[in-house]
């Protein structure tokens, strides 16, 4: 199904939880919605789903309206799958019997042949009649992606569902659940505050902000060529350092960097990801002191102190070898993908 909301907005009370938003999913797509907390994802994932009606706008699904007050379309009829953050499996249920749950319309063989395919394609056809409690965490999400996908929904809506995951068992989890959702063709939303949960596993990305879109495209995109310093932010722990943009370009003690666009005197803000900077020997390029060294396994995370500067530069740098704290080194940055914004644009 394609999925559609046309200038829809929100409101409890006098919170607007959502603001005019529009915005189109093709069949089959893949969109992750991410922000922070309170930032509207969730509200407009339960539009999606029919839990809520919204204030104003249109929640369109195949072309058309499902949201409209005289002709409300509820969930159960939405051919919509939900994943919820909590997993929500009936505790005194088996495996078999919480995916099979959402079989309706099913005889009892069909149900039965047709959760145990699901579990089936999801690693479980071993634990189908065991209960939630004998579960890993793991365990208990796969089993709530296939009771939603069992009934082979035309859209599929997932809240946070690797939330409550150890960072090990997320990435396992995360790489099975995206080859399931290639699997099955069906159009996902994915909601998300995890920036690389939402590059490793969606076609797109919307980034979302106090109730409002910010942007949206691709993870190389919106890494890439974020629009503002909000979005910047979200994606990388940046180095920021304040400057004045004079004849095009903005001076800082670490160098002059191209400002286009920005008004000449204003002031701006230089953001310098970390695996940019490149370690020489002393003497070349720009000098500075190793204030601190960690290593983190493939690469290290090095604060390099540098005259003018009131913080330290972060760099992860691969293969320091005999460098050790205190020592001067010089720093070469790759300019060309340094980062400018004017101040305040955050």
């Amino acid at each position: 199904m394609s999925l559609a909301f046309e200038g829809v907005t929100q409101r409890f009370g006098e919170v607007t939880a959502l603001e005019d938003v529009s915005l189109s999913v093709a069949p089959g797509e893949i969109v992750a919605l991410l922000g922070q907390s309170g930032c509207g994802k969730t509200t407009l994932l339960r539009l999606a789903a029919g839990v809520e009606r919204p204030s104003a706008g249109k929640v369109l699904l195949e072309g058309r309206e499902v949201s409209a007050p005289e002709d409300f379309v509820e969930p159960e009829q939405r051919g919509v799958g939900l994943v919820f953050q909590d997993y929500a499996l009936f505790p005194h249920l088996t495996v078999r019997e919480n995916v099979r749950f959402g079989l309706r319309g099913y005889d009892a063989a069909s149900a039965d042949a047709t959760a145990l395919r699901a579990i089936a394609r999801v690693g479980l056809a071993d634990l189908a009649d065991s209960y939630p409690h004998m579960l890993s965490g793991g365990e208990q999400q796969r089993v709530a992606l296939a009771r939603a996908v069992a009934p082979r929904p035309g859209v599929l809506l997932m809240d946070e569902p690797f939330s409550n995951l150890d960072r090990r068992l997320r990435d396992v989890v995360r790489d099975e659940t995206a080859a399931l959702l290639e699997e099955t063709g069906a159009t996902s939303i994915i909601v998300t505050h995890d920036p690389e949960d939402a590059m490793r596993i969606a076609d797109r990305i919307v980034l979302m902000r106090a109730g409002r879109i910010v942007q949206i495209g691709s993870g190389e995109e919106l890494y890439r060529r974020p629009v503002s310093l909000f979005a910047a932010r979200f994606f990388c722990d940046f180095s920021e350092i304040a400057g004045i943009v004079r004849r095009g370009a903005v001076d800082t003690p670490i160098g002059s960097f191209p400002a286009p666009g920005l008004a000449e005197g204003s002031q701006a803000v230089v953001c310098v990801r970390p695996h940019l900077i490149r370690l020489v020997p002393k003497g070349y390029h720009l000098p500075a002191r190793i204030v601190t060294r960690r290593f983190l396994g493939e690469v290290d995370h090095v604060l390099l102190a540098v005259d003018g500067l009131d913080k330290p530069l972060v760099a992860r740098i691969s293969l320091l070898g005999s460098i050790r704290e205190g020592e001067e080194v010089g720093i070469d940055i790759a300019t060309d993908e340094v980062l400018v914004f004017p101040a305040g644009d955050t």
